[in-house]
C-alpha cells in the first residue's frame, strides 16, 4: 500500500501516547479533512521561534527532526498496522521547516512557503511521486515531504530573487 491510508477510527488515544501525539502533530492530524494542511499550519507555530536561531542551528534542528521523524513515523505506523496513516503529519512539520530554510520571516513568505509546500506535497510531481510509491517505512513517509520542502524552498528563494515579499 502506498499514499496516505485510512485505518480504523483514531481518537483520543493519540493523546495518551507521546509518540502518537507527536506523529499526529499535537493532534492536528486528527482533522477530519486535510490533516496535512492542518499539520502544516501547526508547523508554522514552531517555525516562527525556530527562525530566530542562527542558520547553522536551524539546520541542525531540522536535520534532527528529520532523523527523529524517520524513527517516529516507522514506530507509529507499526503500532497502527498501516503504512502511512493520513493523520501522521510530523513529515509535514519537517517539510515546511525545510521550505522556510534561510527565508526571511514575513507574513508574505510564511504564506507563500505554506502554499508552495502544500501544493508540492499534494500534487507530488516527479521525483516526489516516485519516492512516495517506492520508498517504504519511516524513511519513505519523511522523504517525500523532505523533497517537496526542498523544491518549495528553491522555488521560494527564486521568487524572492525576482520580487520582494
Amino acid at each position: 500500500m502506498t499514499g496516505k491510508e485510512a485505518t480504523p477510527a483514531v481518537n483520543t488515544w493519540v493523546f495518551r501516547n507521546w509518540r502518537h501525539f507527536l506523529a499526529f502533530g499535537l493532534g492536528s492530524g486528527l482533522a477530519r479533512f486535510a490533516p496535512g494542511t492542518f499539520g502544516t499550519l501547526v508547523a508554522i507555530a514552531f517555525y516562527l521561534p525556530l527562525s530566530q536561531l542562527p542558520h547553522w542551528l536551524y539546520a541542525i534542528c531540522v536535520f534532527c527532526a528529520f532523523a527523529f521523524g524517520v524513527w517516529l513515523c516507522q514506530s507509529v505506523t507499526h503500532d497502527l498496522g498501516v503504512h502511512d496513516h493520513g493523520g501522521i503529519v510530523w513529515d509535514e512539520f519537517v517539510g515546511y521547516w525545510i521550505t522556510m530554510f534561510l527565508v526571511p520571516v514575513s507574513w508574505g513568505t510564511v504564506l507563500a512557503g505554506f502554499a508552495l509546500f502544500r501544493l508540492l506535497d499534494i500534487w507530488k510531481p516527479w521525483p516526489i511521486c516516485w519516492i512516495d510509491k517506492h520508498v517504504q517505512g519511516g524513511l519513505g513517509i519523511m522523504l517525500d515531504d523532505v523533497i517537496a520542502g526542498a523544491a518549495a524552498c528553491i522555488i521560494l528563494h527564486s521568487l524572492r530573487a525576482g520580487a520582494s515579499f
